[in-house]
């Protein structure tokens, strides 16, 4: 192991960095802090060997004294030994694959202008060579089967900034807007698009004549802000690409969800929507509405399968007959079922093999048979490992507080990425049989064995609680380290974002529950209405209704948690969450009946007719809204009448409002706004805001004062 927390840098590297690497810092007390989690190895990409006797994968480390982080590679043998770190630059290496049968590893890193490249190495980690040689940053690759041809994601110049028009104008930092939405998304300004080109390669090094997939079209792919590789896929054969597109500009991609598998013959230069028929046109709709009810939706009730939604990630069969992906139903519901869909290439049927399954596939692999494919998927609060075969019929195979957050075939076992809300993510081998109870995982990876070893961890456990309308309302509770459920704890109500992302066992670097607990804070977590692993109808029920019977739950939850549990202390309740957990708290600070004693909003929505003009994937705010505030429409007015920001004379709590000024989904101006109100109404508020953060809070010191300031908050009014 590596036991400095940072090494200097070899004398062949030229600049004065240092090598961050593994980390063993003294835990004072053996409790949990901010410093330790951001001392914490995160282990990210990963890619098994050919002959499954290995795998490779990344880690990345941080330094919260240089405010930066640093990936480097291991290599480690599947019978869980010979662990070896075959990267030791300065400069961050990052999702490595194998190639050439194994026999060596290709990676990412910077070259001596800064200009992410592909390199490669021998298996050992000797030969260290650049293979790549282009102008153009490389975003993500995939060898072909045969390793004759490399897939490259290159950012795309769109060519519509203000130096574009002006070329005398060099330093310009204007930029004028003719996009008629979605100009700005997610945290950057939408100047390029990420796209695929094919390179040959010779053995040594890549082609400089690629070919553009995408021709001069100013599509992404993959899609921003979260698409990577996985969005495309190589055929066996090595002739083809498939990969996903939403081929729209403007309104329409503002406005649409529906991307498509397409598939990319090399020889011809042809390409082939394999969602839709050739001669499909998408109806006109209205923007400023839900597309639900509109004509674009509407062959789903005539029975045909037009792939409206969201189609992605697509797979090709080892045998190369079918193509799998991750299907949504509907176009303009960016949270709708993500179902498996079968494409047989040889009788063009497509089947959905996972409609028993009642929530998400999250992700998934092929099996070496061509007939069975693995997936995870959420339910009742766990994210596992399932199978299903070609008919539908769906297995799980894992069981346990846990959640698992990709699989990929290991030889005869699965290599799974798994976590608890305890446990920080690790490497697992999974057995491809049915779950026994015993078990049949057995884990891979111990790259923070020194933090379980070190600190004294809290405790969770599941709540069965009843909603207002008679339905079972599941709620993890978080107990602290060396709990005594004689005394009384101030608790934490935590409200979800998403705001259908599920409160599953998850793990979190910032919204860590075991932190919370650390600090003395007993965590009530509900799975309210509007979250997947519940059913379809738990959760639809939250578009257009954000104040409905979502919001009964949570109050639901704490209820019922603190009638049952003697350790909560009903006079030192809190409420905290960010996103539709921040929307939530800004809601429920106005309707919370004296429950609570202080609040805490992160990027949360305070005015939903602000919102609605601000933000940017505009089949979010219709789908979740229904439409715009301006439509005489009862159901959308209802929605915006219960706007957070109306309640604002009821507010009486004290109140904490964060905030990442690069957030263009939910802008600065919603947490300003809220912390102002509070202000103007004599309540006690503070207002953390970050200039250089989006959605997420990702620099360390950043994240330090982050917890610092929670933390702070909640002691000064919970724990007096």
């Amino acid at each position: 192991m590596i036991a400095a927390a940072a090494i200097m840098a070899s004398a062949t590297d030229t600049d004065a960095q240092t090598f961050i690497g593994r980390q063993q810092p003294a835990i004072e007390g053996r409790r949990l802090t901010p410093e330790a989690l951001w001392a914490m190895g995160r282990i990210g990409a990963s890619d098994v060997a050919p002959d499954a006797k290995s795998i490779v994968y990344n880690v990345t480390y941080y330094s919260v004294e240089e405010n930066k982080s640093h990936a480097v590679i291991y290599l480690q043998a599947t019978d869980g030994t010979a662990e070896r770190l075959l990267t030791s630059s300065t400069k961050s290496e990052r999702s490595p694959r194998f190639f050439d049968g194994g026999r060596q590893i290709a990676y990412l890193s910077a070259d001596e202008n800064g200009t992410s490249q592909l390199f490669a190495m021998n298996a050992d980690g000797t030969n260290r060579r650049q293979i790549s040689h282009t102008t153009l940053d490389i975003e993500d690759y995939a060898f072909a089967p045969d390793g004759k041809r490399v897939l490259i994601i290159h950012p795309v110049d769109l060519k519509n900034k203000a130096v574009d028009k002006h070329p005398d104008l060099q330093k310009t930092t204007g930029r004028i807007i003719t996009e008629t939405a979605m100009y700005r998304h997610w945290d950057e300004w939408v100047e390029a698009a990420p796209q695929p080109f094919i390179y040959h390669f010779n053995g040594t090094e890549l082609s400089t004549d690629p070919i553009r997939i995408l021709g001069d079209a100013p599509y992404e792919s993959p899609m921003r802000p979260f698409g990577g590789i996985e969005q495309l896929a190589w055929s066996p054969d090595s002739k083809q690409v498939a990969y996903t597109c939403r081929k729209k500009t403007g309104l329409d991609y503002a406005t649409s969800t529906d991307s498509d598998i397409f598939l990319y013959d090399i020889e011809t230069g042809t390409t082939t929507n394999l969602c839709k028929p050739a001669d499909y046109v998408a109806p006109e709709v209205d923007y400023t509405r839900s597309l639900q009810h509109q004509p674009v939706n509407a062959p789903i009730a005539a029975g045909k399968d037009y792939n409206l939604g969201y189609d992605t990630n697509p797979a090709f069969s080892p045998d190369g007959r079918y193509i799998a992906w991750q299907s949504m139903e509907r176009d303009g519901y960016e949270s709708d079922r993500n179902r498996l869909c079968i494409l047989d290439t040889k009788t063009g049927q497509k089947t959905y093999v996972t409609e028993t399954f009642q929530s998400n596939v999250d992700a998934y692999t092929w099996a070496a048979d061509s007939k069975t494919l693995y997936f995870v998927g959420t339910w009742h609060g766990t994210t596992h490992v399932y199978s299903t075969n070609l008919k539908g019929q769906v297995q799980r195979i894992t069981d346990g507080q846990y959640d698992y957050g990709s699989v990929a075939l290991c030889g005869k076992q699965l290599l799974c990425e798994r976590h608890s809300m305890s446990e920080s993510p690790e490497l697992f081998l999974v057995s491809t049989k049915p779950y026994t109870k015993g078990g049949n995982v057995q884990q891979l990876t111990h790259e923070n064995q020194y933090f379980r070893d070190a600190i004294d961890w809290g405790t969770t456990q599941e709540f069965i609680g009843e909603t207002v309308d008679g339905k079972p309302l599941h709620s993890w509770i978080v107990l602290p380290p060396h709990f005594d459920a004689s005394k009384k704890y101030p608790t934490l109500l935590f409200c979800e974002g998403g705001p259908q992302s599920p409160v599953s066992q998850f793990w979190s670097y910032r919204w860590n529950m075991m932190i919370m607990a650390a600090n003395g804070y007993v965590v009530v977590a509900p799975n309210r209405r509007g979250l997947p692993g519940f059913g379809m109808e738990w959760l639809e029920e939250i578009s257009t209704n954000y104040t409905g019977r979502c919001m009964d739950d949570y109050k639901s939850a704490i209820d019922q948690a603190a009638d049952k549990f003697s350790f909560i202390d009903r006079d030192r309740l809190g409420c905290v969450g960010a996103s539709f957990g921040g929307f939530s708290v800004y809601w429920l600070a106005g309707n919370h009946d004296g429950r609570f004693k202080c609040f805490i909003a992160h990027d949360g929505i305070f005015n939903l007719e602000q919102q609605y003009l601000e933000t940017e994937e505009m089949w979010f705010a219709n789908w979740d809204l229904g439409g715009a505030p301006w439509l005489q429409d009862e159901a959308i007015q209802r929605t915006y009448a219960r706007s957070p920001h109306k309640f604002v004379d009821r507010w009486d709590t004290p109140i904490l409002c964060i905030q990442g000024e690069k957030d263009y989904r939910i802008v600065t101006s919603q947490a300003m706004a809220a912390y102002n109100a509070a202000t103007y109404r004599g309540i006690p508020a503070e207002f953390l805001v970050f200039p250089d953060e989006n959605h997420w809070v990702l620099r360390p010191q950043n994240g330090v004062l982050w917890q610092r300031t929670y933390f702070a908050w909640l002691d000064r009014w919970l724990k007096k």
